[in-house]
C-alpha cells in the first residue's frame, strides 16, 4: 500500500486490546484520531471500556464483524502466550495462534484491506550466535513457536500483502510480565536465582506500538519485520538492571545455568533479531532497553503513588 492508498485507511480493529501491546496500542491511538479505532478482546470488559468482545477463532463472527464495520486494517495482539502450558495445551494454542490469525487475514482481504500480525523470536530454534535477519530459516523447538510459525503461514497464504512483526521479551505497565515478577521477588526475597545463559533483547511494548503507528501511518509494506528494542542481554542481566533502577538493594541475584531450571518448553538460548529492515524501510529509531526500561519503572512507580 502506498502513501496516496493508505489514506483510505479508516477504521482500524485492533484484537487482543486487553493485554499489553493491544493496552499500549489504546495509548497511541489517542494520539491519532485520523483513523476510527475499534479495539476488542475475547471477553467484553463490562467497566465501561472501549474494548468490546469478539472471539477471533470463530470465523464467522471474524467475518461479521470486519464487513459490519467496514475494518480496513487489522492490527492482531491477540495470542497464546503461556508458554509452558501451551505444551500441554497445544489444540488451544493452534487455534489462537495459528487458525484464528488465518481468519482475520482472511476477512480483511475480502475488503481488499491489510493485517498487521505481531510474532515471536521462538519461530527459530536459538542456535545462532549473530542476530537473525528475517531471511533466515526458521526452526521452532515449542509448541508456542510452531503455532506462531504457522500463524505467520496461514495470514500470509490469505492475505499476500500482510505485515509480520517478530518481537521478543516484551514487557509493559500493563499485564503480568518479567519486569513486574522480577520487582515483585526482589521485594519479596532475599535472594535470587535467575538464567544467565538465554540471550536476547528486552522490549517495552511502548515501543512496538510507537513502530506500529509508525508504519500505519506512512503505509503497510508487506512482508516480514524483526522489531525488539536495542542492545542484548541475558535473563541475570536484564534482573540485575531491573533491581538497580528500582533501587532495590536488599536481593542477591545469582546467575543460573538453564539446566538449574527447567521449564516444560524449550527456550532459544539466542534470540536477538536483527532490526535493520524496519528501521530502514520507516525510518525509525528504536530506544535501548535499557532506557526505556527506565521509563516503564519510572511509570509503574508513578502508578503506585497515585
Amino acid at each position: 500500500m502506498d502513501q496516496n492508498n493508505n489514506h483510505q485507511i479508516r477504521n482500524i480493529l485492533v484484537t487482543g486490546a486487553c493485554g499489553q501491546l493491544g493496552n499500549e496500542m489504546q495509548l497511541q491511538a489517542a494520539t491519532a484520531t485520523d483513523y476510527r479505532w475499534l479495539f476488542t478482546d475475547v471477553a467484553a470488559v463490562a467497566d465501561g471500556s472501549v474494548v468490546v468482545s469478539l472471539d477471533i477463532t470463530d470465523q464467522f463472527a471474524v467475518e461479521s464483524f470486519v464487513q459490519k464495520n467496514a475494518i480496513d486494517l487489522i492490527i492482531n495482539c491477540a495470542a497464546y502466550t503461556a508458554v509452558d502450558r501451551a505444551e500441554g495445551d497445544a489444540e488451544k494454542a493452534h487455534q489462537l495462534n495459528a487458525v484464528a490469525p488465518g481468519f482475520l487475514a482472511a476477512a480483511i482481504e475480502r475488503r481488499g484491506g491489510q493485517l498487521i500480525q505481531i510474532s515471536t523470536d521462538y519461530v527459530f530454534d536459538g542456535t545462532a550466535h549473530v542476530p537473525y535477519t528475517e531471511e533466515l530459516p526458521t526452526c521452532p523447538n515449542s509448541v508456542y513457536g510452531r503455532t506462531k510459525l504457522e500463524g505467520e503461514q496461514s495470514v500470509v497464504a490469505a492475505n499476500p500483502s500482510a505485515m509480520i512483526i517478530r518481537t521478543a521479551w516484551l514487557y509493559s505497565t500493563f499485564g503480568n510480565n518479567f519486569v513486574k515478577t522480577m520487582l515483585r521477588l526482589g521485594r519479596e526475597k532475599t535472594e535470587l536465582g535467575v538464567i544467565f545463559d538465554q540471550i536476547g533483547t528486552p522490549t517495552y511494548a511502548r515501543d512496538l506500538a510507537v513502530a506500529i503507528l509508525a508504519a500505519v501511518k506512512q503505509g503497510i509494506k508487506p512482508g516480514i519485520y524483526h522489531f525488539t528494542d536495542e542492545g542484548v542481554c541475558s535473563w541475570y542481566d536484564f534482573t540485575k538492571a531491573i533491581h538497580r533502577l528500582a533501587g532495590i538493594t536488599t536481593c542477591h541475584v545469582r546467575p543460573l545455568h538453564t539446566s538449574e531450571y527447567p521449564t516444560s518448553a524449550a527456550r532459544p538460548h539466542y534470540s536477538v533479531l536483527d532490526k535493520t529492515k524496519i528501521k530502514t524501510t520507516y525510518g525509525i529509531e528504536i530506544p535501548h532497553w535499557e532506557e526505556s526500561l527506565r521509563e516503564c519503572i519510572k511509570s509503574l512507580k508513578r502508578q503506585a503513588e497515585e
